[in-house]
């Protein structure tokens, strides 16, 4: 909840700004403890049907969604302004035979010590370190191919609206004819969005996260921030693995994705609290083709 009031205070900002905005999160704590939770309950109770990962994203979307949605809505009232914010339930669909569900990439879940990751390995988890801030565990992570609800965040967006969708990078889905069916994953909110701002055809992606700015060699003595960056220099940091893998290394693929999608289009990766900042020049890391 905490959480949701420092968002909508950053978005509500850029709602002043006369910006028109469609916003997608993560879920990567909340859709581990959705999951863990039922499985716990499940050893409890035999006769409880197991709960698919698509359908623990799907409650994850429905609730952080409400949360935001609410936040946002009683912060543009405060400064006066009627806005109608809608949170819409977003399937996303992926390739069954996409390599990702062969090698898991994809933190979700609590932050686990050491002791506790060997644990859940032994239970059969797949737990990696991540990024230096502790142990995670890791499920498959596919890329979005398409997003089936796009034409009604059009709708919405062009009724004046603003609106959450892709949700912890919207539930997977495989197309088995007109039916859609869940698999188990986690699609990179930051792919999801991407592809999502390119079908609403918007001027900016912003990724917000918990730094500043993209820095190369991050957490080293000579670590340097950067301000901008071109498409081209950005691949040759991914091939020299500047960035971690689970971390900042999706926000500047997909950043690189949107701002190489068509000509005139940029992404920048900056934090929460410096977004307006951000997009007035003033901080963050720009990506441009």
């Amino acid at each position: 909840m905490e959480a949701v009031k420092n968002t909508a205070k950053a978005i509500a900002d850029l709602v002043e700004e006369g910006y028109r905005i469609v916003i997608a999160h993560g879920n990567g704590p909340q859709v581990g403890m959705i999951n863990n939770a039922f499985s716990e309950y499940a050893k409890k109770d035999p006769k409880f049907p197991f709960m698919p990962l698509s359908m623990c994203v799907a409650m994850s979307q429905a609730y952080i969604g409400y949360d935001l949605q609410n936040a946002l809505r009683e912060e543009l009232l405060d400064r006066g302004i009627k806005k109608s914010v809608t949170s819409l339930i977003t399937q996303v669909i992926v390739d069954e035979k996409d390599p990702a569900f062969l090698r898991p990439t994809k933190p979700i879940g609590p932050f686990m010590t050491e002791e506790e990751a060997e644990k859940a390995r032994a239970n059969g988890m797949v737990v990696v370190e991540d990024a230096g801030r502790g142990y995670r565990r890791v499920v498959a992570s596919p890329k979005p191919q398409d997003i089936v609800e796009i034409e009604t965040v059009k709708t919405l967006m062009d009724a004046g609206e603003i609106v959450i969708a892709c949700g912890g990078g919207g539930i997977p889905v495989v197309k088995e004819g007109n039916h859609l069916r869940g698999v188990g994953a986690v699609i990179d909110k930051d792919f999801a969005a991407s592809l999502m701002a390119e079908k609403i055809d918007a001027d900016i992606f912003v990724i917000l996260t918990a730094v500043e700015k993209v820095a190369i060699r991050f957490g080293k003595p000579d670590q340097e921030w950067l301000s901008e960056l071109t498409v081209e220099t950005a691949e040759k940091y991914i091939a020299q693995k500047e960035f971690a893998e689970g971390s900042m290394l999706p926000k500047v693929q997909a950043a690189i994705s949107f701002a190489s999608s068509r000509p005139g289009r940029k992404a920048l990766i900056t934090s929460l609290e410096k977004a307006a900042e951000g997009l007035s020049g003033k901080t963050g890391t720009w990506i441009r083709s």
